[in-house]
C-alpha cells in the first residue's frame, strides 16, 4: 500500500513538466480565445464585415484540425521534446505575425499559421503527459494543466482586452508573443522524451497514419472526442447573446460571469483531477455528464434570470464540463499503445478542433436571431447538446471497457504497473 501511494506522488521533475505544460496550454488557449472579444475593435479598424471576422476566428480551428492530421504520421518518429519545441516556435512566429498584421488578409494568413502549429503543440503536450505519468497519476496531471482555461478567463482575457482598449488590437498578441518566447526558452530544460522510438517500426508517415486511423478502439476514442467537442462548441458562441437579449443581463455584467466562472474553474480543475484518479475516471466523467446535461436543460429553457442565477448556473455547468473533459482526456490517454501515442493524440486534437468548428456552424442553423437580437430555438439547441452527451457517455463507457479488458498498463518511463478502472 505504501509503495502504491509513493508511485502516485509526483517527482520534482514531473512537477516541473506540469508547470511548463500548464503555462504552454495557457498561451495556446489565450491566443485562441482572445480574438473573439476583439471583434468590436477589429471590424471597424480593418473595415471588415461580420462574416469576414468569422473567417478569421474559425481559420485557427480548421487550420489546427488539418495540420493535426498531416502531422500525425510523423508524431511518433521524433523525440517529443524536439517536436514540442519545433511546433511551439511555429506557434510563436504565427502569433508575432498576428501582432504585426496591418490588414485583414495578413491577419487571416497569420491565424492559419498560428493554428497550424498551435493545434499540434497541444496534442504533443498531452502525449508527453501520457509518456511521463502513470495512468493513476494522469487525472491530477490533466487537472492542473486544464487550469489554463480558468487562468485565461480570470487573468488573460481581461489583461488582453485592457491592452487592446488602451493601445491597439495588436497588443494582446504582442503580450502572448513575449510570454511565449520566455516559455520557449524554458522548454529546452526538458529531458529527452524518446522511449517510444525504441518500439517504433520503420514505416512511412502515411502508413503510420492509416494504421492509427484503422484501429477499432482508436476510432471509438475519436468518435467520443467528436461528440464531446460538439456539445461545448454549440453552446459557447451564443452564450453572451442569450444572456443579454433573452435573459436581460446587462452587457457590462457579462465579464463578471466569466471572471467568477474562471475562478471556480481554477479550484475545481485540480480537485476533479484528483477525484478521477481516486474514484475512477469514468465515474467522474459520468458525474460531470449528468450534471452538465441537467444544467444545459435548465439554462437553455430559461426565459428570464437574475445575474446571480446566471452566475450560479454558469459555475455549476462548468464544474460538470471540467469534470467531463479532465476525466475523458485522462481516460482516452490509456487507449493508444506507446508507439502510437503521438499519432493518436494528434488526430484526437484534430478531430476536436474540426468538430468544434462544424458544431458552431450547425448551431447557427438551429438558432434563429430575432429583430431585437434575442434568440429562438435555444431550447432545441439544448436538446441536441444533451443528445450528443448521452451518446458520448455510451461511447466512453465502451472505451472504459476496452481499457478494463487489458487488466494492467505500464508507465514506460517509470515501469510502474497500474490497473485500469
Amino acid at each position: 500500500m505504501t509503495t502504491q501511494l509513493k508511485s502516485q506522488q509526483f517527482t520534482k521533475y514531473q512537477i516541473l513538466v506540469i508547470i511548463l505544460l500548464a503555462v504552454l496550454q495557457f498561451t495556446i488557449v489565450l491566443d485562441f480565445m482572445v480574438l473573439s472579444p476583439l471583434g468590436a475593435i477589429l471590424m471597424p479598424t480593418l473595415n471588415i464585415s461580420a462574416s469576414q471576422f468569422g473567417f478569421v476566428v474559425s481559420a485557427y480551428a480548421f487550420s489546427a484540425g488539418i495540420s493535426g492530421f498531416l502531422a500525425a504520421g510523423f508524431a511518433d518518429k521524433f523525440d517529443r521534446k524536439n517536436m514540442l519545441i519545433f511546433f511551439y516556435i511555429g506557434f510563436i512566429i504565427g502569433t508575432i505575425f498576428c501582432s504585426l498584421a496591418p490588414d485583414y488578409h495578413t491577419l487571416l494568413l497569420a491565424r492559419i499559421v498560428t493554428g497550424m502549429f498551435g493545434g499540434v503543440t497541444g496534442s504533443i503536450g498531452f502525449a508527453i503527459v501520457t509518456d511521463l505519468f502513470s495512468l493513476e497519476q494522469r487525472g491530477r496531471a490533466m487537472g492542473f494543466i486544464q487550469m489554463a482555461f480558468g487562468v485565461s478567463q480570470v487573468a488573460g482575457l481581461p489583461i488582453g482586452l485592457v491592452l487592446a482598449n488602451h493601445y491597439s488590437w495588436h497588443a494582446p498578441f504582442t503580450m502572448i508573443s513575449i510570454f511565449g518566447i520566455c516559455l520557449g526558452i524554458a522548454l529546452f530544460f526538458l529531458k529527452p522524451i524518446n522511449e517510444h522510438l525504441k518500439l517504433s517500426k520503420p514505416v512511412n508517415a502515411f502508413t503510420h497514419l492509416t494504421k492509427t486511423l484503422s484501429k477499432k478502439q482508436y476510432l471509438l476514442g475519436f468518435g467520443a472526442t467528436t461528440l464531446m467537442a460538439t456539445g461545448g462548441f454549440m453552446l459557447m458562441p451564443f452564450g453572451t447573446t442569450f444572456n443579454t437579449f433573452n435573459l436581460g443581463i446587462a452587457q457590462d455584467d457579462i465579464p463578471l460571469i466569466y471572471f467568477i466562472t474562471g475562478l471556480f474553474t481554477l479550484v475545481i480543475s485540480p480537485l476533479m483531477g484528483i477525484a478521477s484518479d481516486k474514484v475512477g475516471k469514468f465515474k467522474i466523467f459520468m458525474f460531470g455528464s449528468l450534471l452538465t446535461m441537467l444544467l444545459v436543460y435548465v439554462y437553455t429553457n430559461l426565459h428570464t434570470a437574475t445575474l446571480f442565477q446566471v452566475i450560479a448556473i454558469s459555475v455549476v455547468m462548468f464544474i460538470g464540463v471540467s469534470s467531463r473533459m479532465i476525466a475523458a482526456t485522462a481516460l482516452l490517454s490509456a487507449v493508444p499503445a506507446l508507439q502510437d501515442r503521438g499519432a493518436f493524440m494528434s488526430i484526437n486534437s484534430s478531430v476536436q478542433q474540426l468538430s468544434g468548428g462544424i458544431a458552431s456552424s450547425l448551431a447557427g442553423l438551429i438558432v434563429v436571431e430575432n429583430s431585437n437580437h434575442s434568440l429562438q430555438h435555444f431550447d432545441t439547441l439544448g436538446y441536441v447538446i444533451i443528445g450528443t452527451m448521452i451518446i458520448s457517455l455510451i461511447m466512453l463507457s465502451q472505451v472504459n471497457q476496452v481499457i478494463k479488458s487489458r487488466g494492467t498498463t505500464t508507465a514506460p518511463l517509470t515501469g510502474v504497473a497500474v490497473t485500469a478502472e
